[in-house]
């Protein structure tokens, strides 16, 4: 039978001001950073028959690539529709119309004792006027609040449509019953105004939120592809797993892939937050989006799509930017109340007036001042703009929020939890320590080791070869090489017996007793002890064990400047994990601790009222980095899709831990400020609006008030890029 593929529904979440932004989640506006709200339609996604994917190339590289980006679309998109540059034009348009509607009010002969000239059909030109820069430039925040309230979230559109079309069916409503008293310049002012906060509030908005955006731009358009010798320039959505490409000096990598000819110096830092340029060479693997160095490189591709380290990545910063903290969470609500609060005090104000005997048109000044200065937006974009730069700089500084509450638990961590081996540690074997007994020194010694270790496959072996590698020493020739049976191996070295091993070797053999001490003292502290004998005499020992990292020393330090405790988890024996601990500085460690007890000691520490934060691999510490306040793991290669943390180190460096905590800190102290701002602001604003101190002789029009309104929301937009500025270092 036939496969047809399955159909389903999928919500859609759009825009009130920007329909035309559709995203599959709830977030904010890419282009004016208002929530966006479910829309009544849906879209249909199907589920295609396996026996389609088989096309020809060019369907399934755009298959797979989609538009070069998999997860770019929802946040990045220009779409027809209201752009900033459309904002832009429609307050230009309606600032030209809106002059001469102020010149023909009361106000100039109020002010200035001065009134425009009259002629015939003058007294209709400000109905007129009005009447297109409410159509035309109001009429985007009556559909928005349309949009609103369909989705039964009213919020700013709903405040502003409410205030001018009040505004605009009342002075029509007066022109017709032959009245004077209109609020046609009121009316115009307060939707030009609105139109110019509106269009500054984007721009800071879009300067704001760049995440997604800055990731976006680090593929090429197009790929050099090896094809019968030649190279063949195609678009990146034809590219697929298997093709050949060349970067020349100076390109962009175009997808995950290994190097199969050439050497050159890869910049990274855009993607893994590493600055220093890595060398590459055949076998190594390079990232879709690294800029090439120097040298020409030929990659092979080996992942295109979704699948590739930088798609992951996106769908990580996606996945943040969906998703909300506490604190957001609690200004929108306090943003829904404050709309509720507004509509409710607009309506008593009027009635107070009113009542009072000042005259209808008054008491509507004073509801449409109301309704306008108390527009939530600056409430609303408090939390999300801070949280949205926050992830910004996460991905710029090497690690990935998954989870904004992840972030925002960061900040109050009173332990950090590490895992030894990998994180700590290089999680392999080195060389600690070198001793040369007789006329040999340290290099004497280890070229000695090594060119006989070389035709071993021991990871002890290897181990002491790499390091002969780093240092830069030639390693000797060998001939009569063989193994000894649980001790080592030989082989003459330029007509030198030489034997590499255990302590075994070195029986009945001179060692100087104050060495024979310090190598006690090493093998308490578990590491294996490799004895270097030539010539029927010992030429030096050697210690070796998992090398601690220099990064995991300067991590510590910082840790503990900024008043966090730090923990080691292992399942290396006591001595192993005492000496990690006690050269790193560890305040307390759990040692011979298997796989699924690791969580049982975080429990231990939170039963302690400490917030614990894990840092784990993510596959055998899942339960772990589950269980601790906050899981941070280690995204080394391409598995950064760590579904048991709230963030995702992209690369395995533990300076890093410092700087999640240092963020956090920053961002919550951000949102603060601007909830305390936005809400404060509103506070205060409220009442001024409504007219408290009117008989003071200090009374706000609705013209004033949207100056207000909009200065509010500018203001909490320019604090939060404040945040970019801090250095996490």
């Amino acid at each position: 039978m036939k496969n047809m593929g399955v159909s389903r529904k999928q919500t859609i979440y759009t825009c009130p001001m920007h329909p035309e932004i559709e995203k599959d989640s709830p977030g904010l506006c890419s282009e004016c950073g208002m929530n966006l709200v479910e829309s009544r339609k849906s879209k249909d996604e199907s589920q295609k028959p396996d026996g389609h994917q088989g096309m020809h190339r060019e369907h399934e590289g755009h298959h797979e690539h989609g538009s070069k980006f998999p997860y770019a679309k929802a946040a990045v998109d220009k779409h027809a529709g209201h752009s900033i540059s459309t904002f832009m034009l429609k307050f230009w348009v309606s600032l030209a119309l809106t002059i001469p509607v102020v010149a023909y009010s009361e106000l100039p002969k109020r002010l200035f004792d001065w009134s425009a000239p009259v002629f015939p059909g003058s007294e209709y030109l400000a109905p007129a006027l009005s009447s297109i820069v409410f159509f035309y430039g109001g009429w985007i925040f009556i559909v928005g609040a349309m949009r609103e309230l369909q989705a039964k979230l009213p919020g700013m559109m709903t405040l502003i449509a409410l205030a001018i079309s009040a505004a605009y069916l009342y002075s029509v409503y007066t022109v017709l019953r032959g009245e004077a008293h209109t609020l046609f310049w009121e009316l115009t002012t307060l939707i030009t105004v609105m139109l110019l906060g509106h269009w500054i509030e984007m721009r800071a908005v879009q300067g704001a939120r760049g995440a997604l955006r800055e990731l976006s731009k680090l593929l090429p358009d197009t790929a050099e592809v090896l094809l019968n010798g030649k190279t063949q320039e195609i678009p990146l959505d034809q590219l697929r797993a298997g093709d050949i490409v060349l970067v020349r000096p100076g390109g962009r990598i175009p997808a995950d892939g290994v190097v199969v000819e050439g050497e050159s110096q890869v910049n990274e830092s855009l993607i893994t937050g590493e600055s220093k340029p890595v060398s590459k060479e055949k076998g190594e693997e390079v990232i879709a989006g690294s800029m090439n160095g120097d040298g020409a490189l030929k990659i092979m591709v080996s992942k295109i799509g979704k699948e590739t380290f930088l798609a992951g990545i996106m769908r990580l910063v996606a996945d943040a930017e969906a998703s909300k903290s506490r604190l957001q969470l609690l200004s929108d609500r306090a943003a829904y109340y404050l709309t509720i609060i507004a509509v409710a005090g607009g309506v008593l104000t009027f009635a107070v007036w009113q009542f009072a005997g000042f005259g209808f048109p008054f008491a509507l000044e004073r509801l449409i001042a109301v309704l306008v200065i108390a527009c939530p937006h600056a409430l609303g974009l408090a939390i999300p703009l801070v949280a949205s730069i926050s992830t910004t700089m996460a991905a710029r500084n090497g690690f990935l929020v998954r989870e904004r509450r992840a972030l925002e638990a960061a900040r109050e961590i009173g332990v950090v939890v590490f895992d030894k081996t990998g994180t700590l540690t290089k999680g392999e074997y080195g060389i600690t320590n070198i001793w040369p007994i007789g006329a040999a020194g340290e290099n004497e010694v280890l070229q000695l080791a090594a060119s006989v270790d070389a035709h071993s496959e021991h990871f002890i072996a290897r181990a002491i070869v790499s390091a002969v590698r780093d240092r830069k020493l030639k390693r000797l020739e060998v001939a009569d090489f063989s193994r000894i049976p649980g001790k080592g191996v030989r082989g003459d070295v330029e007509g030198v017996a030489v034997s590499v091993g255990s302590a075994a070797l070195a029986e009945g053999l001179s060692v100087p007793d104050a060495i024979h001490r310090q190598i006690i003292e090493e093998n308490k502290k578990g590491k294996t002890i490799i004895y270097v004998v030539a010539s029927q005499k010992v030429a030096g020992a050697m210690a070796l064990a998992d090398v601690i990292r220099d990064e995991s020393r300067e991590a510590v330090s910082a840790l503990k400047r900024m008043g966090v405790k730090v923990t080691m988890l292992t399942g290396d024996a006591e001595p192993v994990a005492k000496w990690v601990a006690e050269d790193l500085g560890i305040d307390e460690y759990f040692a011979k601790v298997l796989p699924d007890k690791k969580s049982n000691a975080i429990r231990l520490l939170q039963e302690r009222g400490l917030k614990v934060a894990m840092v784990g691999d993510g596959i055998n510490d899942a339960p772990a980095l589950t269980q601790a306040d906050l899981g941070i793991a280690i995204g080394a290669g391409t598995n950064v899709a760590v579904e048991s943390a709230g963030i995702v180190l992209v690369r395995n460096d533990p300076r890093d831990i410092p700087k999640i905590i240092r963020l956090s800190r920053l961002t919550y102290a951000k949102m603060i400020q601007n909830l305390f701002w936005a809400s404060g602001y509103n506070l205060i604003a409220l009442p001024l609006a409504a007219g408290i101190l009117f008989s003071y002789g200090i009374i706000l029009q609705p013209a004033v008030s949207a100056v207000f309104m909009s200065l509010s929301t500018v203001i909490v937009a320019a604090n939060a890029l404040l945040l970019r500025r801090s250095i996490l270092t």
